[in-house]
């Protein structure tokens, strides 16, 4: 078997800014951007930003019962997705949860790592992030000028992390790594995402 990219799967509720996290990670616009209450991504896409990493853009969940189902079955069908001489393998290495950081309502989450993700990966292969950090209340407090957050700001993302990481581990008995905070769409605390997906990549692959 020849050698292959890193494939990590982006995955979250409706309006967390999946595409717009692929776009800053590229630093292109390569996945289209929704920008009203209509979703953008409706359909599972890949994107390879070189011959050793690649990401996939999946539908959010949140946008009504019949929708959601479906989405959930393409997420699933990606999850099973094959590669290998015996088709013995899993193409995504790696799900990436995003979160939003402007809300709180976090039952999306906890139904997309319960429901969808631990059922058909590993849990150390699952990986969380916080966008938006910029809007965590509600604007107030980032540096517009410097497209950073002020020190009450990074107490509150910090507090923030912390708090996501035990309610997830309370709501689905997962310990997940402390997730990284970041604006995608001005760029902020992007590196730290990418360290996070490197510090964690899998060492074998994931058998089906």
């Amino acid at each position: 078997m020849g050698a292959r990219p890193l494939d990590v799967m982006l995955i979250g509720g409706t309006g967390t800014g999946k595409s717009t996290t692929l776009n800053a990670i590229f630093q292109t616009d390569t996945a289209k951007v929704g920008h009203s209450f209509a979703p953008e991504t409706m359909n599972v896409s890949d994107h390879m930003l070189n011959d050793i990493f690649r990401l996939w853009d999946t539908p959010g969940l949140g946008d009504g019962f019949d929708n959601d189902k479906s989405h959930v079955r393409k997420i699933t069908e990606l999850l099973h997705k094959p590669y290998g001489k015996y088709n013995e393998y899993g193409i995504i290495d790696l799900a990436l949860v995003v979160v939003d950081a402007s809300t709180r309502d976090l039952g999306t989450v906890y139904s997309l790592i319960a429901d969808v993700l631990l059922p058909n990966i590993n849990a150390d292969r699952i990986l969380t992030v916080i966008n938006q950090c910029d809007m965590a209340m509600s604007g107030r407090h980032w540096d517009f000028y410097s497209n950073t957050p002020d020190s009450a700001l990074k107490a509150f993302l910090d507090e923030q992390a912390e708090s996501i990481r035990r309610r997830i581990r309370e709501t689905t008995g997962v310990n997940i790594i402390l997730p990284v905070y970041y604006s995608a769409e001005y760029g902020y605390n992007i590196e730290k995402v990418l360290d996070l997906i490197i510090d964690h990549i899998p060492k074998e692959c994931r058998k089906l």
